[in-house]
């Protein structure tokens, strides 16, 4: 079954034997000359064979960004490897090597035809990635468990399936188990699967297909309330407001206060803090439900400059468009009119009008342009104020809720520091009912050990406040920045191409007069 090394010597992929290889492969007659002699980029590749070659490794496969099929059959290869950046790979034959594990194919999402027959593949996993997956061999492999059929139940477009070969092609149910639980398969080891037989087989095992169908189905209602879980936690942080729509941020106050531990043991405690917990997330829905609307007024202040935008440039290139074709128009004209006159001195007079025209339809380009980026400039400007001010706001007023938070927590260790002295009192007096865990009672040794607890409690409290509010404080201040930043960017990006195709055009233009003037044909 597995491919030994043979005479030749193992291979790895380098960059000699890829050219060879797209040499071979490439166009013949007058287009492979032209090709060889140019050299074919391997990003223009979309076919690519490699069997035979003995190698051992795949490597240096990141430069074919636009292959489409991949033949490595027929080598010693031993992992999969080296595919990642093949994103557009429809077709891969790893047939007849040496390969013990799937793996590897993970960016491989438009692959719809996978061949791994004949290697030392025990398992059939690691497809997940593989949604479009139509066609799969795994013939003549290590495959012994038959669960490993239920795992191609999620590849939806599967048809064509090879297993023959695999010690799970031995069953007796082999065939049935199948067709039972792949019911969209067409063909099964090469051979069109019978209507009749799957009805059968599904007769068969219909109770324990109807199990499985229950759990998928459950199964399919948890993703998709994790996806819709993950959807929204992502609006959330898009808001800067994520976890604030409950009692996420109280919680996370108590868990490393150890004190504060302690301290809930004391009689009223409890209440008091459900009290201060029920305030307290108040609050932090305030802030949820204010983020999300300011997100909102942001998002929509984003998409009208986008629009605003969008519609500036097309009006002008629209004004580009007009302005070129009439120039072209009439600059057709001036050139049949050189070419048809016989005197020297108006060829040469005609020839400068022309010269003078290109310069003017230069000069009127420019002046779009600069009354482009004057327009933009301005749009981008009042936009910038704008989010700046909406970005003030939005903390202003979620350090104002915040400072009500601290109030909070600031009446809360107030109360708490009088329960404590209170207990403490009783302490000393041998009046305390409740019994207390020996490590609250430590606390009570004195006064300055119980302030210093409810201290410690209040302080850890107080800090996770301030460092949500410092959070989410600087995310939105650098969400902003960039923002602005890349507009700039990309307005600087856009002028610049600009002014560049304009003078590319004029340049093509004054060179085809300058042609003409020496006596070379036009087009």
């Amino acid at each position: 079954m597995n491919r030994m090394y043979g005479s030749m010597e193992p291979r790895v992929m380098d960059d000699d034997m890829l050219k060879v290889a797209v040499g071979e492969q490439g166009p013949r007659e007058e287009a492979g000359q032209l090709a060889k002699q140019e050299g074919i980029l391997f990003k223009d590749v979309l076919s690519l064979q490699l069997d035979f070659q003995n190698i051992l490794r795949i490597d240096n496969l990141w430069q074919f960004e636009n292959l489409r099929k991949l033949q490595l059959d027929n080598n010693i290869i031993e992992r999969i490897e080296g595919l990642e950046n093949l994103i557009h790979l429809v077709w891969l034959d790893l047939s007849f090597n040496n390969i013990e594990a799937i793996e590897g194919l993970d960016t491989l999402v438009n692959l719809e035809d996978l061949s791994l027959f004949n290697n030392r593949i025990s398992k059939i996993d690691s497809l997940d990635a593989l949604v479009k997956l139509q066609v799969l061999s795994l013939g003549n492999n290590q495959i012994g468990n038959m669960m490993n059929i239920i795992y191609l139940r999620k590849f939806k477009c599967l048809r064509t399936l090879s297993l023959s070969g695999n010690p799970i092609a031995e069953a007796e149910d082999y065939k049935m188990f199948i067709y039972a639980y792949l019911p969209d398969l067409v063909y099964l080891d090469f051979r069109r699967i019978d209507e009749h037989a799957k009805e059968l087989a599904e007769m068969k095992h219909q109770y324990s297909i109807d199990e499985l169908k229950h759990r998928e189905n459950q199964m399919q209602i948890r993703q998709e309330e994790e996806q819709a879980r993950r959807m929204k936690l992502e609006e959330h942080k898009m808001a800067f407001v994520e976890h604030l729509d409950g009692s996420y941020l109280f919680d996370s106050m108590y868990v490393e206060d150890v004190e504060g531990g302690k301290l809930s043991y004391l009689p009223g405690v409890g209440e008091l803090v459900g009290a201060y917990k029920d305030k307290f997330v108040i609050i932090c829905l305030n802030i949820f439900e204010y983020g999300l609307k300011q997100q909102e007024k942001r998002k929509a202040e984003l998409d009208t400059f986008n629009e605003c935008i969008h519609e500036a440039i097309q009006e002008n290139q629209e004004q580009g468009r007009l302005k070129i074709a009439k120039f072209e128009e009439e600059h057709l004209m001036n050139l049949n009119t050189i070419r048809e006159e016989t005197d020297l001195l108006n060829i040469e007079k005609k020839i400068m009008e022309c010269s003078e025209d290109i310069t003017e339809l230069f000069n009127v380009l420019m002046t779009l342009e600069m009354q482009l980026v004057e327009q933009l400039e301005e749009a981008i400007n009042m936009f910038e104020r704008n989010i700046i001010d909406l970005v003030g706001l939005f903390i202003e007023n979620v350090q104002s809720l915040m400072a009500q938070g601290r109030d909070l927590e600031n009446h809360h260790h107030e109360k708490l520091l009088e329960i404590a002295i209170n207990t403490l009192e009783k302490t000393a007096k041998g009046e305390l009912d409740e019994d207390l865990p020996e490590d609250v009672r430590a606390l009570f040794v004195d006064k300055d050990t119980i302030v210093n607890a409810v201290g410690a409690s209040h302080d850890i409290h107080l800090l996770k406040i301030d460092n949500r509010e410092d959070e989410l404080v600087t995310r939105v201040n650098s969400w902003c920045t960039h923002l602005v930043d890349k507009i700039h960017r990309d307005e600087v990006m856009r002028n610049c191409k600009r002014v560049k195709e304009i003078n590319q055009y004029i340049d093509h233009m004054q060179s085809e007069l300058d042609n003409l003037e020496c006596g070379d044909p036009i087009d």
